[in-house]
């Protein structure tokens, strides 16, 4: 939200409280008979005051072709004050007023929870230019800005530590009240706090960019998608509108008894349910950015709620994604210093799990490489580079057999023997022939086989791995994680067309990936979900949710956020047909008066209204 419309729905949220004081006062003040003699007439100003914002809410609903609550509302206030029923006419309006008032608190509630945290953004800050501390307003850093953090202070950009170690908490980002620890070469983030230690920090993105604004802007944006139960609700109310207004004239016309009308209608503005479904949704998606997740909107939240199928990738989503290289076995005369070079200049460009396992392994032996003076990388398979004017091939089997490069049967039976052991083995060319072999591992993620058993238990019929490594190492993830299907050997298209073929109409699937080589899968799916996202802003433009922390036991709790709030939208619905019949009845049996019936529908408005506020908690 803009601070244009934070200041309108601040007003409207002063203005609708302030009506709200008055009326209320109004009618103590009436029921004490405390009004002097022409008490009639401060109700009939104050009545006609209030109904005034009521009958120009309902005239720009028509304008914009809606049938709006403020439509049933105004012909009842009309029949109100044709019958001189000037405290059903103040019910009315408190009911109304009352209503605007709890919308617009949960709008604002919603956005400062998170907005709040911008007051922490220092208004100067440390940076180091030609040796020298200068200290400038927080406005004027730029990208490359080399930046001074002190113990206590809040990083106002994003960037990576040059000097210093520090442990830093990014409970504003993750929701995670652990700190973590960073160091030379880490990344740092934006309105996270240094509690203990300092660091100069290379900026990389300031102001709008950075990570923690840009995760504002997408929950300000999430309260445009609405939920299709949100919408059937809307279509609903119109209906139910346009029925109720049809049977009062008809009852009129049998009954010709005005406060019998009036009494239906007083019951029927239907004020509570319009009002308490969208605060559900506003709810449960501020509760859950607070705590670390953005959901992108209501109709993700009801997708989530009725997931059959979901699909993960392996790498990086049921394990670390973090390869380490177990073994290096040099081939044609070469040493495995030799092919961990050339693997390594190879894999510089390229931010592949399989290239940064390269590139790290090879900086613990102090191996270094001179870029290449040419990069190609081939999606799923390898890559191509020249170094040292002779071609080096990184990649598996088939890629190495797609280029024609010799392989004896004693290699592929070795290779086979690796990969056996559920290891990953790249190969290593150069000039045309096969120098090395490299087998990595991947660590399971602890909490995978524990949260694939929640999901079940939740309701979710069908979890699938897809994964572009071999069959063995899959199998091996799949059986130690509990997995029902699983396909091996994919490229990113062949995961995409996977997806494509299983995707129905009859329930909702979910694909599940860490957001490096899955946005095409994650922008398919009924609910896309990128794990770790903080700092890729690919992965979070790219998911229909956000996991800010690389927990994976956050999918369960997502699924129940989702139950939950479908199951209090359900409840409400319940709720506001039971009372209505209820009180249409009272009516009928001309138990309740007109100011009655304003006051019975007055008192039950808020029960679901309450019920949805229980999301927040």
């Amino acid at each position: 939200m803009n601070n244009n419309k934070d200041k309108k729905t601040k007003f409207f949220l002063d203005f609708n409280l302030l009506l709200c004081i008055v009326l209320i006062l109004t009618l103590i003040l009436n029921w004490f008979k405390i009004f002097p003699k022409n008490n009639e007439l401060i109700l009939i100003i104050i009545s006609l005051a209030a109904t005034l914002t009521v009958f120009l809410s309902a005239i720009r609903s028509l304008k914009n072709k809606k049938v709006s609550i403020d439509l049933l509302a105004s012909i009842a206030l009309a029949v109100s004050l044709y019958e001189r029923e000037w405290v059903s006419a103040i019910f009315i309006n408190l009911m109304i007023a009352s209503a605007k008032t709890f919308i617009d608190y949960v709008k604002i509630r919603s956005h400062s929870a998170i907005k709040s945290l911008l007051k922490l953004k220092p208004k100067v800050i440390k940076i180091v230019e030609d040796g020298k501390v200068t200290e400038i307003p927080v406005e004027r850093i730029k990208e490359g800005d080399r930046v001074i953090i002190e113990l206590g202070e809040t990083i106002a950009v994003d960037g990576i530590v040059e000097e210093g170690e520090a442990t830093i908490d990014q409970s504003s980002l993750t929701g995670e009240s652990i700190p973590i620890f960073k160091r030379k070469g880490d990344n740092v983030l934006s309105f996270t706090t240094v509690v203990s230690g300092h660091l100069v920090i290379k900026t990389e993105k300031v102001g709008k960019e950075t990570t923690f604004e840009k995760i504002i802007a997408l929950v300000e944006q999430s309260q445009a998608n609405k939920a299709p139960i949100y919408t059937l609700i809307n279509k609903f109310a119109n209906w139910y509108i346009i029925l109720t207004i049809t049977a009062s004239v008809v009852v009129y016309l049998l009954s010709k008894d005005v406060n019998l009308i009036l009494g239906l209608l007083l019951v029927s503005c239907a004020d509570d349910i319009a009002v308490a479904t969208p605060l559900a949704l506003m709810s449960a998606i501020t509760h859950s950015a607070k705590h670390g997740t953005i959901i992108k909107g209501g109709d993700y939240l009801e997708a989530l709620s009725k997931l059959k199928v979901i699909i993960f990738d392996k790498t990086g989503t049921l394990t670390r994604g973090k390869l380490k290289i177990k073994q290096i076995s040099p081939l044609n005369h070469k040493t495995e210093k030799e092919v961990l070079e050339l693997a390594a200049a190879a894999c510089s460009f390229s931010n592949h799990p399989v290239s940064q396992a390269v590139v790290n392994y090879a900086g613990k032996k102090n191996i270094t490489s001179n870029e290449p003076t040419d990069f190609e990388e081939h999606e799923g398979r390898g890559i191509v580079a020249t170094y040292k004017d002779k071609k080096i091939i990184i990649g598996k089997l088939p890629f190495f057999q797609e280029l024609n490069i010799k392989i004896t049967p004693g290699q592929i039976i070795e290779i086979n023997k690796e990969m056996e052991e559920g290891l990953n083995v790249s190969l290593v060319g150069y000039n045309d022939e096969l120098v090395g072999l490299m087998s990595l591992e991947d660590e399971i993620r602890p909490k995978a086989e524990k949260t694939l058993k929640k999901l079940k238990k939740l309701g979710v019929e069908k979890t699938v791995m897809l994964t572009g490594d071999n069959e063995k190492n899959a199998e091996k993830v799949s059986k130690a994680v509990g997995i029902d299907e699983f396909h091996a050997n994919l490229l990113p298209a062949d995961k995409l067309e996977y997806l494509k073929k299983n995707l129905n109409k009859k329930y909702k699937v979910a694909m599940v990936g860490d957001g490096v080589n899955d946005a095409p899968t994650l922008a398919l799916s009924d609910v896309g979900i990128v794990m770790g996202a903080i700092g890729s802003d690919t992965s979070v433009e790219a998911a229909d949710v956000a996991l800010m922390k690389d927990d994976l036991s956050q999918i369960p709790e997502l699924m129940r956020i989702g139950k939950s709030t479908m199951g209090i939208i359900r409840q409400n619905l319940l709720i506001w047909g039971v009372l209505n019949i209820l009180g249409f009845s009272l009516v009928f049996m001309h138990v309740l008066s007109p100011s009655g019936a304003a006051a019975y529908n007055f008192i039950t408005d808020f029960i679901p209204i309450f019920n949805s506020l229980r999301l927040f908690k």
